[in-house]
């Protein structure tokens, strides 16, 4: 899918409720529509929204997406339950360091997605106007 193509997060706003988690929501589409291993309805979904061919709020009253959602809950709780302790620390360990690198990209994107764009009047941490490096008439 191209980027072009590609669902914006502004459009995920009537769902999310910021920037922030529409940042987020976008991010966790792309995984869903990308990870192999999920239920092929799963998948099928999220590739859906991101494209723009089903709203996103279609996509979340529509009940073969919500089943397969429901049912790799159930999957992820049954498997969760059957942990030995051992295994739950390691599972938590493994998130933890998931995290910091989900952290860092979202960082990422968000610095990407916040920087001044050249030439648009915009500006960034200190810059004025006119552009960086000038100084104010006076």
């Amino acid at each position: 899918m191209t980027a072009q193509r590609e669902i914006q997060d502004e459009e995920l706003m009537g769902v999310a409720q910021d920037s922030e988690q529409a940042l987020r929501l976008h991010r966790s589409l792309r995984t869903i529509a990308d990870a192999t291993s999920l239920d092929p309805d799963l998948r099928e979904m999220a590739r859906s929204v991101l494209s723009r061919g089903v709203d996103i709020k279609d996509a979340f009253q529509d009940p073969r997406y919500t089943e397969a959602v429901f049912q790799r809950m159930h999957e992820i709780r049954r498997a969760a339950d059957e942990q030995t302790y051992e295994e739950q620390q390691q599972s938590k360990a493994r998130f933890a360091e998931w995290d910091a690198r989900q952290e860092a990209a979202l960082d990422r994107e968000r610095a990407e997605r916040d920087a001044p764009v050249h030439g648009s009047g915009r500006t960034g941490a200190g810059g004025a106007a006119g552009g960086p490096g000038r100084s104010p008439r006076r």
